[in-house]
Order: C-alpha cells, then structure tokens, then sequence
C-alpha cells in the first residue's frame, strides 16, 4: 500500500528494522546452520593444523631463540660436540667435576675424540674457549617431549589454537548474518566499523605479543626459576605450546576492548561518565589478565597491562569527543529552531 506520493508507509520502518520477521522455529533453523557451517570451519582449519603441525611449531618456537638468557657469573656454558654434531649443552658449576675439564672460559667447546692408548681406541674430551658461546647461548633452552602421548598433546593444542585463529574470521561472518538481520541499519554500520577496526587490533595485539612481549616474558620466566634455584634450560613441549598460544590469543583478545567499549557507546548501552567512574576496575582488571596470561614475574605482568590499559584512556576520551560533538550539534540545532 502507498500514499498519494508514491511512497510506501512501510518502507521506513523495513530501512530502521533491517530484516524479515521471521518464526521461532525459523530463528532455530538458521542457527542450526550457522553452528554446522562454524563447526565446519573450525574443524577443516583444525585439520590444515594438524597436517601441518611442524610447521607451526617452529613458528611457535621463534620467540624462543630471540629471548636473551643471562647465566649466572658463577656458572660456565658448556657444548658438547661430536664431530660437528653438537650433542647438548651443559651448565657447569664452580664445584662440578666437569670444572677441572672446562678450564676459567664461560663459553667452552667440549669436544669428544677418540685417542689410541695402547693400540686401543678410547673416547676422551678436549675442552676449548667457544667464540660462538654467546650466540649457542641465547637458544640454550631446549624444547624436550617427556612422554610418549607428548607429542599428540602438543599437535592437540596446535591444532586446536590455530584452528580457532585461521576459522575465526568464517565464524565471524556466519554470526554476523544471523544476528544482523535483528539490528536497525544504525546499529549495523557502527558494527561493520566495529569488526573492521577489531580485526586490524587483534591482529596488533598478537603481533605485538609474538615479536615483543613474548621474548621478554620466556627470559624473565628462565631467570625466575635460576633465582629459584631450578635447572631452566628444558622446557615440557606440552606446557611451551600452551603458554605460548594462550598468551598470544589473550593479547589479540585484550586489544579488542576500545572496539567493544566505542561500539557500546555508540549504541547508547554506555557513556562517557560511566567509563570515566569504572577507570579503576578495568585498572585491576588488566593487572589480574596480567597475571593469569603472562609469567609470574612483575616486569611482564606491567608490560602487558600497560597497553591494555592505554587503549582503554583513549577509548574514554574518543567517548568524551564524541559526547561534546553531539552537544555541539544539539546546540547549533537549537539555535537553528529558535530562529
């Protein structure tokens, strides 16, 4: 039905719904679907992980051989080479008796020879000064599985996290077409800008875990447990890949917190006092992420709540801004009618 203009009575009401009306059991269907299509994705990106296992890994691995491990002055490095196969490396204490062997030098090559001593061959060990200690040093920390389902755990978690980050992206779009139906257009577009700034900062926040935060956090982790008193140069597979991962998708996660906060203030749900009033809370509340992601070690738990903490500022104040635009705007209206 239409007016004597032309236009349809209806029309504005369809552009500020959005979508169709649609059933309960209609809503259950599509979900039905979106769950199938999403269980799909995850699984055949779960699958590519798996597949690809080893290759992952060794990314995985990467912050490790950029993390700086300073040894104890009282303790010197030790690689035990045979041939040009390097077998190990070994931390060697002032009182351990491999000391009368590896002479004053920090960094030494102990090199395994075979010596003729009355016409039979034996093995001895010849200790040099090593000039690539230092660089054999920054990767001491080995890698190590301890049990024999090790390794399926680890492809496990590999599988299970990778997945998750390569299919978030499909997920994502199969919810937006189930729930963007349900939105009034002005919510969809702060939505649509939501999700393409919320990608670009997730993908900081990992990037920025990867290259930055995570080498600090493995060098505080070693040299907590040498203050401790522990052996720190083997780490469980297992519990590296899990460390890692959760640590990266926790940063990725906590970066997207000025994307939900500007998207709520657009939408009407918060305001500029309200975010002013809870600054303390989300104080601790990064403090506390800081310390269940990261190692327990201050310096690490300050560099990751810093961020956190400083895209929550500018969020506060990207809501004052657009509050006193919307002031001014009301203000210029006002004028405008009253003349």
């Amino acid at each position: 039905m239409s007016d004597e203009s032309g236009a349809d009575p209806l029309e504005p009401q369809a552009e500020e719904e959005g979508g169709p009306i649609k059933s309960f059991l209609e809503h259950l269907e599509d979900l039905r679907w979106v769950l199938i299509k999403s269980c799909t994705a995850a699984g055949v990106a779960m699958l590519g992980c798996l597949l690809a296992g080893n290759y992952v890994v060794k990314v995985l691995e990467w912050p490790l051989s950029r993390a700086q491990f300073k040894k104890p002055t009282h303790e010197q490095t030790a690689r035990v080479l045979l041939g040009t196969n390097q077998l190990g490396i070994v931390q060697v204490a002032t009182n351990d008796p491999l000391a009368a062997i590896t002479g004053t030098n920090h960094y030494v090559q102990l090199q395994i020879v075979p010596v003729t001593i009355n016409d039979h061959q034996v093995l001895t060990v010849v200790a040099q000064k090593d000039e690539e200690g230092p660089e054999h040093a920054k990767g001491s920390i080995e890698i190590i599985n301890l049990s024999p389902a090790g390794s399926f755990i680890v492809a496990t978690k590999v599988a299970f996290f990778g997945g998750l980050l390569i299919s978030a992206p499909f997920i994502l779009y199969f919810l937006a077409h189930f729930i963007f139906p349900a939105l009034k257009i002005r919510e969809k577009k702060y939505i649509y800008r939501g999700l393409g700034f919320g990608a670009g900062l997730f993908l900081t926040g990992v990037c920025f875990c990867y290259f930055v935060l995570m080498p600090v956090a493995l060098s505080a982790s070693a040299q907590y447990a040498e203050w401790m008193g522990f052996t720190a140069n083997q780490w469980r597979a297992e519990d590296y890949i899990g460390f890692v991962c959760k640590f990266m998708l926790g940063m990725g996660l906590g970066f997207e917190l000025p994307v939900v906060v500007l998207t709520l203030v657009k939408i009407g749900l918060l305001n500029y006092k309200m975010l002013a009033a809870a600054r303390r809370y989300v104080i601790v509340i990064n403090f506390v992420l800081g310390a269940l992601l990261t190692t327990p070690e201050v310096i690490t738990q300050v560099l990751m709540a810093l961020p956190l903490q400083l895209l929550y500022e500018v969020s506060v104040w990207v809501a004052w801004y657009w509050e006193r635009q919307e002031k001014k705007r009301e203000a210029a209206g006002s004028v405008m009618r009253d003349a």
